[in-house]
């Protein structure tokens, strides 16, 4: 099988494990940086080129895609899909999982445990988010945050309320949630 691992480095250790766990199962592996391709969109015929040239035949993908390059990794995956391309990772399942909400919501409909959250907009609304979620103290998240960064302990309403505020000041959307 022709496999391609979307990484923009082909040394990081999990892209090395990826590659190198493929090739012991005999695939043919080739690691190919999300930011160089481009893509040409027509009708009925959607094509990738990496580095200026046709990609070549793929039979499936393993997206590895940093939050930073989110939008354009995931236009890279969809022409994959549209190519009729396995991808390990759809790209609607990665953008929703770039979505702290969005999963949250898709989450709540099954029998797991999430704790209480709110989102909101509204700075006047604060002390009673931080009710619905059984605070003071409560987390205050962005949404779009990774790895821990943007991920707040708000122990009072009034340090909540600061968090909040500059977030929102710099035009961040948040959630709030239980500690």
């Amino acid at each position: 099988m022709r496999v391609v691992i979307l990484s923009r480095q082909a040394a990081l250790y999990s892209t090395r494990a990826l590659s190198e766990a493929a090739e012991k199962r005999g695939h043919q592996v080739r690691v190919m940086d999300t930011l160089q391709f481009d893509i040409r969109v027509s009708k009925l015929n959607p094509e990738l080129f990496y580095q200026g040239e046709p990609i070549g035949p793929v039979d499936a993908v393993i997206p590895r895609i940093g939050a930073s390059i989110t939008f354009y990794g995931l236009a890279v995956v969809r022409q994959f899909e549209m190519m009729g391309v396995y991808c390990l990772n759809e790209s609607q399942a990665i953008a929703r999982s770039r979505d702290k909400l969005r999963s949250l919501q898709i989450l709540s409909r099954h029998d797991i445990g999430l704790p209480p959250t709110v989102f909101t907009r509204q700075a006047d609304h604060i002390g009673a988010c931080m009710e619905r979620v059984q605070g003071p103290p409560v987390v205050v998240k962005l949404l779009e945050g990774t790895q821990g960064i943007g991920v707040v302990l708000a122990e009072s309403t009034r340090a909540a309320s600061s968090v909040i505020e500059a977030f929102h000041g710099l035009d961040q959307n948040i959630l709030i949630q239980s500690s």
